[in-house]
């Protein structure tokens, strides 16, 4: 293998005359960096304007009369709150009826929970990237230098010197590899750390809409105003009012 010196050592430079398999770990981290990135401003997007609609709907649900007035402004959205309040809508429905109001509000409790869970589940799909990118990236840029170094100290030894001008190009490409790794690594950590209080966050405003409705069927089933609003489905809540 013939070893030869770069005459750019600019970064650019350093990876055009790095080995090939220096080259694939190296559009690997970039590739990898550029993911992290997409996947921090995609759930960063989706995690705020969830955060954002549970507060707004929360306090719907706060200002609200009974359940039925905050079960027809919620119902018809299309995010966290308005899944709750229609599953929540939809077992007081079914429900209709039923001689145990105990038995009702464990059963609204059930659903919003299992709603609760696929919510969460849905912010935290894709951050598992995050972590595997800042796990492995440090690794993989350091074997894309272990490699390079592998390739300076060949090409030195068919050179047969041990001049610094000679050394010292091939391990600086090599130690590239390793900053690149660094630079996809860190970060990967620090977004997932982020998205992970961000999502306790989540959860949190997830619980606290759920403890507002499960009080809204609670005030209407104590009052007995409930069932008889909801014997004929969402259709005829306000014809009832």
């Amino acid at each position: 293998m013939r070893f030869k010196l770069p005459h750019d050592l600019s970064p650019w430079g350093m990876f055009m005359s790095a080995d090939a398999v220096v080259q694939a770990v190296m559009i690997g981290l970039a590739l990898a960096s550029l993911l992290t990135w997409t996947i921090w401003l995609a759930k960063s997007i989706e995690l705020l304007m969830g955060r954002r609609n549970l507060r707004a709907g929360i306090d719907v649900l706060i200002h609200a009369r009974n359940w039925n007035e905050a079960a027809e402004r919620l119902a018809e959205r299309r995010d966290g709150m308005g899944a709750l309040v229609r599953a929540a809508h939809d077992e007081v429905t079914l429900s209709a009826g039923a001689l145990s109001a105990a038995g009702v509000k464990e059963r609204v409790v059930s659903r919003l929970e299992r709603i609760e869970a696929a919510g969460s589940r849905r912010m935290i799909r894709g951050t598992g990237v995050l972590a595997t990118v800042g796990a492995t990236a440090p690794f993989v840029g350091l074997f894309g230098t272990v490699w390079g170094i592998m390739n300076s100290f060949i090409g030195i030894s068919k050179q047969h010197t041990t001049n610094l001008a000679v050394v010292a190009p091939g391990i600086a490409e090599a130690l590239l590899a390793t900053a690149l790794g660094l630079v996809a690594a860190i970060p990967a950590v620090v977004m997932y750390n982020i998205f992970s209080r961000w999502n306790a966050g989540y959860r949190a405003l997830q619980a606290d809409a759920s403890a507002a409705i499960l009080r809204l069927i609670s005030r209407d089933l104590d009052r007995g105003t409930l069932a008889q609003r909801t014997t004929a489905g969402p259709r005829a809540i306000t014809a009832a009012e």
